[in-house]
């Protein structure tokens, strides 16, 4: 399973985009991945399906931005997701 379409670097807004809402379970693999110690090149050819050896830089920007999202989502943007379906 990979990530769907997705782009090098999530939005960074401060605000749940429509980007993160695509990418709910992505961004869970991501921190399950980080949690278990995996290494963020198996992680990213995994999740995204790059490979890290012949795209080292793309590999690393894509697994580092969308890591610093999920962490995002697990401190302040989970509230956006509540807000969503309260209103």
């Amino acid at each position: 399973m990979t990530a769907p379409d997705f782009e090098d670097q999530p939005p960074q807004t401060d605000r749940l985009s429509a980007y993160d809402e695509r990418h709910l379970v992505t961004y869970l693999r991501l921190l399950d991945a980080e949690k278990d110690g995996a290494h963020w090149e198996e992680a990213v050819a995994i999740i995204f399906s790059i490979d890290p050896t012949r795209e080292p830089e793309r590999a690393k920007l894509v697994y580092d931005g969308h890591l610093a999202r999920a962490k995002w989502m697990t401190e302040s943007g989970y509230r956006h997701l509540l807000d969503s379906r309260t209103n």
